[in-house]
């Protein structure tokens, strides 16, 4: 749109302090489900007469799920070259309290089940509905016992001689302001993570080529077929360096690379459970570890190693090898039991 009209874009979002795996803190989502319920007449159908409000809402909190704040402002830095912030709450404000902790975990668990089960559907179909419209009133009640503290955790600014709530027009006033340093060039672009990274182009665990080669070596001396197959080959000059790439850029995104961040330079243990190969390209299959119990998930559908491609076939054509397999057009040697290897997290 900006390159067709000449525009420019800037992203303009409310300010919180966020999570590690959202942009947005409980607190935040608390705020906005409070306002939305006193909504009348919304063109959308999102206010206070909507039976599935916590649902929608929940929904909207998961589309940045994965993402902490610093990556989620990172990536609009990068995208658009400056970022403005409205006035949300108030940075001295009180810890929220235990019920409204409660209930919207007890939400984000049912959300989880939901989806988990029914991917997209509406709340109001499916296994959870009982539980979903017990929850819908529940949140609604403990949104109304806690009103007065909704109320005064909202940033407070002193506009006349009574300090009050911040109201629409200030959010303006303040937006506007930013608005302006930016079209004025004052605006001062914020160093990120994914700026210092430069032209990282993909994520992807990288493995030790030895190891590598020495569990080919011992699956060439059990297996006929990998023995047939590996024979001739020039692995050494070939196999220069191994990794199972986690996210790509141009298939995955900017973001989805840069959420690997927070484990680089991290050891992973990867799990080598099968050689899939055909006259052209061969890959061992692998299953990713855990880091600080956290699964690590590659982006890509069959996480692999490509081991080796004939002349002039490109990588990235390992990954049509399962595909190959169920048409026949390939072979699987296993590994049983699975070798074990570890790696590091790092971005190329």
């Amino acid at each position: 749109m900006c390159h067709s009209t000449r525009a420019s874009a800037v992203p303009v979002i409310p300010d919180s302090e966020g999570t590690d795996s959202n942009p947005f803190a409980l607190d935040a989502l608390a705020v906005f489900m409070f306002r939305v319920l006193q909504r009348d007449n919304h063109p959308g159908n999102l206010d206070k007469s909507s039976p599935n409000v916590g649902y929608v809402m929940l929904m909207f909190y998961h589309l940045y799920d994965g993402k902490s704040r610093k990556y989620f402002e990172d990536e609009l830095v990068e995208r658009f070259g400056s970022l403005v912030k409205i006035p949300l709450l108030k940075p001295d404000r009180s810890p929220l309290p235990a019920s409204l902790i409660s209930v919207l975990e007890e939400g984000l668990n049912l959300y989880n089940l939901h989806t988990k089960r029914h991917g997209r559907l509406e709340s109001n179909k499916g296994s959870y509905v009982q539980e979903w419209a017990k929850w819908e009133k529940k949140l609604r009640d403990t949104l109304s016992a806690n009103a007065e503290y909704l109320n005064s955790i909202q940033f407070m600014a002193r506009l006349t001689a009574v300090s009050c709530q911040v109201p629409f027009e200030f959010a303006v006033q303040q937006v506007s302001e930013q608005l302006r340093k930016i079209a004025k060039g004052d605006y001062t672009i914020p160093s990120t993570e994914k700026r210092k990274l430069g032209t990282v182009v993909f994520a992807a665990v990288d493995l030790p080529v030895a190891e590598i080669q020495g569990i080919l070596n011992k699956l060439s001396g059990m297996n006929s077929k990998a023995e047939a197959f590996l024979e001739g080959k020039p692995m050494d000059n070939f196999l220069r360096k191994a990794h199972v790439t986690l996210a790509h850029k141009k298939s995955h995104g900017v973001s989805a690379v840069a959420s690997y961040g927070l484990y680089l330079h991290r050891q992973v243990p990867v799990e080598l459970n099968a050689l899939l190969f055909t006259d052209k390209i061969a890959a061992l299959q692998a299953q990713l570890g855990s880091i600080d119990d956290e699964k690590i998930v590659s982006k890509n559908e069959w996480p692999h190693v490509t081991i080796w491609t004939g002349e002039g076939v490109p990588p990235k054509e390992a990954n049509t090898l399962p595909q190959l397999l169920s048409e026949g057009k390939a072979t699987v040697v296993e590994i049983n039991p699975p070798l074990t290897v570890s790696g590091t997290v790092e971005f190329y």
